[in-house]
């Protein structure tokens, strides 16, 4: 057992001060969160369209009928509640083995996906004492407290600095105190998936997370937050020894720590065996911090051929005006079929290069640039706006919006995908290469770490044994 590590107070038992990432599009599961809370952590089922099983234990491809978007997302709301309560209440039997549960379940919800609200609700009135707590983050959700107080569970708000907990608290989490059972820290340059990046930050300059974390501990005192309420480090854990100066420290209270990738690599993890094997051979450098994402968040993924379209595909790109204007003095002749669209002489001859290479297609962006690409790539990426079932609150790929009018008024943007196709894609045993995989920064330590030496893959509870050494 690692020095100074002690088990944490939460909803009523002891459990260690570990936590399960919520991996969202069925890369977390029943079988991987069940198996942490029942080796004494808090497992998180993923309540971002989770998986359904039919009567012969098969997962239910999620299909959509509906000839409008609005029709769709009614489809996908339908989803993403019955296959949360799936995955809570398998997640529950099995925590609840033989010896009794050990850690607790919680559920993680983006609050920028489609109808989050709702997907909450429904979750939660079915799932009543089944689940100890609400992971949430991507966004500021601020009904977040409101919606945890209804049903009388707690809520952990995921935050990247101590100026997003001190908005959130301001707003609304100060009138239900109470049920605030941690704050998750989520190291906006670390962790893997959507991150809580600010315009005032660089995404190339990393921050060291101690002093942001101490900042946010010196914002909840002076709130009147007890140090016993958890700060959770999340991004970038991997051995708790580097860690251990942070254990009882005076200056950061109670901290627990979340591990979303390292939980990829066990027996109970859901992802496909192929993407398993390819963390092994991921090299430091290999996780891209990117823009491409159409939540309009920055989020970290595996740089393989997927994401490398995606850079190359930006990078095939020009400024335009409808007029002759400026710098933009000559008329655009590939790409736009006659089209009134004026560049300058350097893009005109950049464009002829990319046409004479099989990029014969220009697609208007909402920032007045033009991306050149293939007959193949425009019809898919027209194909995926057209399919979109509103996966999303605000959807940049697609310009939908799951309130009001139904439309962001913002032109579809081609420079980035639809990313609830890729997501189920890959958890689906689709293409690694050609699909969103998702990573922390550190995942290149499983190839590095002797743990996993000769092609070991844990169970969960070797895992989270492991982990309490400090290992």
């Amino acid at each position: 057992m690692l020095k100074g590590l002690k088990p944490i107070l939460y909803n009523g038992r002891e459990v260690w001060p570990l936590i399960e990432g919520g991996k969202g599009v069925s890369a977390t599961n029943h079988s991987s969160s069940g198996a942490w809370a029942a080796a004494g952590g808090i497992g998180t089922v993923s309540a971002v369209n989770a998986d359904s099983y039919d009567e012969d234990g098969n997962v239910v491809p999620q299909i959509y009928h509906g000839r409008k978007r609005e029709d769709r997302h009614q489809e996908l709301i339908r989803y993403a509640i019955d296959g949360a309560v799936e995955q809570v209440r398998r997640a529950y039997d099995i925590a609840n083995g033989p010896n009794g549960m050990r850690g607790a379940i919680n559920i993680n919800v983006l609050w920028e996906m489609g109808g989050a609200q709702e997907v909450l609700h429904g979750v939660l009135e079915k799932t009543k004492g089944m689940v100890a707590g609400v992971t949430c983050g991507a966004g500021m959700p601020y009904k977040l407290s409101e919606i945890a107080q209804q049903y009388n569970v707690n809520y952990l708000p995921i935050i990247s600095s101590a100026r997003a907990f001190r908005a959130l608290w301001k707003r609304a989490y100060h009138k239900v105190s109470d049920l605030m059972a941690a704050v998750v820290y989520e190291d906006p340059w670390l962790a893997g998936g959507h991150n809580g990046l600010s315009n005032a930050e660089d995404p190339l300059q990393p921050q060291d997370p101690y002093p942001r974390v101490k900042l946010l501990r010196e914002t909840m005192r002076k709130e009147g937050i007890a140090d016993d309420v958890p700060i959770i480090m999340a991004g970038g854990v991997w051995y708790l020894r580097d860690w251990q100066s942070w254990l009882d420290n005076p200056e950061l209270g109670q901290i627990a720590f979340q591990f979303g990738t390292r939980p990829l690599l066990t027996k109970e993890s859901p992802i496909p065996g192929e993407w398993k094997d390819a963390l092994t051979k991921i090299e430091k450098g290999d996780v891209l911090l990117h823009k491409f994402s159409p939540t309009g968040f920055y989020s970290s993924a595996v740089r393989n051929e997927f994401l490398r379209s995606l850079e190359a595909r930006s990078e095939r790109q020009v400024p335009f005006s409808t007029e002759k204007a400026g710098e933009h003095t000559y008329q655009l002749d590939v790409g736009v079929k006659g089209k009134n669209f004026w560049v300058t002489r350097g893009d005109l001859l950049r464009a002829r290069e990319w046409d004479g290479l099989g990029f014969t297609t220009a697609l208007k962006t909402p920032d007045n640039t033009l991306v050149f690409v293939t007959p193949e790539e425009r019809a898919e990426v027209r194909k995926d706006q057209a399919d979109c079932m509103g996966c999303l609150s605000h959807c940049g790929f697609s310009s939908w919006k799951d309130h009001d009018n139904f439309t962001t008024g913002r032109l579809a943007d081609p420079r980035s995908f639809c990313i609830q196709k890729s997501l189920q894609n890959i958890a689906h045993d689709g293409d690694i290469k050609k699909n969103l995989m998702f990573a922390g920064h550190a995942a290149y330590e499983f190839g590095r770490d002797p743990f996993y030496s000769n092609g070991f893959v844990p169970s969960v509870k070797q895992l989270v044994d492991r982990i309490l050494t400090g290992d």
